[in-house]
């Protein structure tokens, strides 16, 4: 009677806990604050009679919101696409001023590493890529147009770091960079490239479903 008792027992532990790992979702969200800070390099160009020097062409920094959603595949690996909405920028002419804007939108997969697993503090490293969509550029030097690449692919790397304030929540720290890249130019003619190749600084919460 008692092994009977002690294996209903068992048995009973064993079920209390695979309902415990099933209930538990490999899924979690974060909603973060990002200042996008372009680096702003191109190459030197002349147009119009002028000579301009490399370095240029820069576009504004500014405050985005981010939207990411992870997946974990285990305690240590996970995929995170990172998400915002659609944004303007305003591009600058170094002597000449302001040419105009244009929209994108930047989604990025990232693969990440996660250490001290089931730790309060869980720092992380990752790398993928970026796709950026960009459309309706709306740029003009003394009444010419120019035109962007509809599109950029490039790598991205990030680091950061949760704070576990309870079983679903963390506080979030978080810094990317990602290789954004344009060609610049009038009718046919290529002018320069674009490297935006921004610094993203994020800060949020984490919340694990």
């Amino acid at each position: 009677m008692n092994l009977i008792l002690r294996t209903l027992k068992y048995a009973g532990l064993l079920f209390v806990t695979m309902a415990g790992l099933q209930a538990a979702s490999p899924w979690s969200a974060r909603l973060r604050a990002t200042y996008l800070q372009t680096v702003d390099h191109s190459d030197a160009f002349t147009a119009l009679g002028i000579n301009f020097a490399k370095d240029a062409v820069s576009v504004n920094d500014k405050v985005i919101p981010e939207i990411d959603i992870d997946y974990a595949f285990n305690e240590s690996i996970s995929a995170e696409l990172v998400l915002t909405v659609p944004q303007t920028q305003e591009v600058a002419l170094a002597g000449v001023g302001k040419l105009g804007s244009f929209k994108h939108l930047p989604p990025t997969l990232l693969v990440q590493y996660r250490a001290n697993a089931g730790g309060t503090f869980r720092p992380y490293v990752g790398a993928g890529v970026n796709f950026t969509l960009i459309w309706g550029d709306h740029l003009v030097v003394a009444g010419v147009p120019l035109d962007l690449e509809n599109y950029s692919i490039g790598l991205a790397a990030q680091a950061g770091v949760d704070f576990k304030i309870d079983d679903h929540w963390s506080f979030n720290l978080d810094v990317k960079r990602v290789a954004i890249r344009s060609d610049v130019s009038a009718g046919s003619a290529r002018l320069t490239t674009a490297r935006l190749d921004p610094w993203l600084y994020a800060a949020g919460l984490r919340y694990e479903f």
